[in-house]
């Protein structure tokens, strides 16, 4: 019999839990079976993984095929109706290991083919812990799950339920394993990660679980955080910009849009000159301070000139790495019945925003000619900045390690560098 087949789609913190889920259906020695870890974020998203099942059930006709994820969790009739499912587990059902024990002893007979639970009443993140998803360089650790907002856009409160932290010594302690592994950088990833600590004794911000991991694991060389929430950045992680030089420059701002109207309708909780003060801030405290931002484009009643005023964001918050979603509406969210923007201005405007993005990305690679950067390999011939650019080698590196090197120039997207300069 074959080892389970895994498949991810969506995002960061997906791809995590898949390999906790690995490890979980390795220790029950689950066997001959597909497991598709689904996205929610958007309509196109479940299509997405609709069809990727019908293609994974093709090439293994005989294997049994375990549907989880986001959307198993908020439309498991949908997939539990397809022929080429056999079980469709919720998202705190899969980072159980009593699930997979189940699937693993028993999986037609006493095992239920549907096993999602209510979401919202889950009060706690899960216990199971990985030490070293990513690269041999990099390492991604969950600290919080869920979203107790409701953006009129997103599904993704009703896939992951509302927030739960995990606690700072908790976190500590893994960091603390994972840099006794090797490990030259820690990511720190969740859901809505300025909620953590909220529900917590205390109730700490996330600036105060950055000082104590950089405070208690002083052998940890590079710390980053995913995608905040700009609004609720609080005063101790503006210090940690400010004064700690392992907190690495680069920060993925979870802005939406550039039009007041348009954050009130999205219900939103900050304001465009919020986000610009912000960027200010923050590059004033740390002129390194690189941003990448999520931005949608043609939401429900976007007129052209709200699109301008996100097109005109990109230059006013000085972001750089564009992460633009054109806008589809996802059934069971407001906004899927507010009117609708033409699909030809949709699309038209996500051009337009990329195009903006892929000018500020040349701008930031010829602002580095010249430049000498700490460079994190994440294999022999390419690594990134302190800023998340990527760069190139023309010689083997040592893997996993930090080096020092000069740029020398650039592509469309990457660096070129050589430590010999130095």
């Amino acid at each position: 019999m074959s080892a389970p087949v895994f498949t991810t789609l969506g995002c960061r913190l997906n791809a995590y839990e898949t390999e906790a889920m690995k490890e979980l259906a390795g220790e029950v020695g689950l066997e001959n079976a597909v497991v598709v870890n689904t996205c929610a974020v958007t309509a196109e998203a479940v299509r997405k993984a609709r069809q990727e099942i019908r293609k994974l059930r093709r090439e293994n006709p005989d294997a049994r095929l375990i549907v989880t994820g986001c959307a198993a969790q908020t439309e498991p009739e949908t997939f539990s109706a397809m022929d080429e499912v056999d079980a469709v587990i919720g998202n705190t059902e899969k980072m159980v290991r009593d699930t997979w024990a189940g699937l693993a002893a028993d999986f037609i007979g006493e095992t239920e083919a549907v096993q999602v639970d209510d979401i919202m009443s889950v009060t706690e993140t899960a216990g199971h812990l990985i030490d070293g998803f990513g690269t041999r360089s990099r390492a991604y650790v969950q600290v919080q799950n869920g979203c107790d907002h409701r953006c009129t856009f997103c599904i993704i409160p009703y896939g992951r339920g509302n927030s739960r932290s995990v606690p700072a010594g908790v976190v500590v302690d893994q960091i603390k394993r994972l840099v006794d592994r090797g490990y030259n950088e820690v990511v720190l990833t969740g859901v809505d990660l300025t909620s953590w600590g909220a529900d917590l004794p205390a109730e700490p911000k996330l600036g105060d679980l950055v000082m104590r991991i950089l405070k208690l694991v002083p052998d940890l060389p590079r710390l980053r955080i995913s995608s905040i929430d700009s609004i609720e950045v609080d005063g101790n992680l503006m210090q940690a910009i400010a004064t700690e030089p392992r907190l690495m420059p680069h920060l993925h701002l979870s802005l939406q849009h550039g039009d007041d109207l348009i954050l009130k309708r999205m219900k939103r909780r900050h304001l465009r000159d919020d986000a610009i003060r912000f960027s200010e801030e923050a590059r004033k405290l740390r002129p390194d301070m690189t941003f990448g931002a999520d931005i949608i484009a043609g939401f429900p009643t976007e007129s052209e000139a709200a699109f301008e005023n996100s097109l005109r964001l990109v230059e006013e918050c000085g972001l750089t790495w564009l992460h633009v979603f054109p806008y589809s509406p996802r059934p069971g969210t407001p906004a899927a019945r507010m009117p609708q923007v033409d699909g030809r201005a949709i699309k038209d405007r996500a051009a337009r925003l990329r195009a903006a993005g892929e000018a500020r990305v040349a701008r930031h690679l010829d602002e580095q000619q010249g430049r000498v950067h700490r460079v994190l390999l994440e294999n022999a011939r390419m690594g990134r900045t302190e800023q998340f650019t990527e760069v190139t080698f023309e010689m083997d590196q040592p893997e996993g390690q930090i080096v020092t090197a000069k740029v020398t120039g650039h592509d469309a997207t990457r660096l070129t560098a050589d430590p010999a300069l130095c």
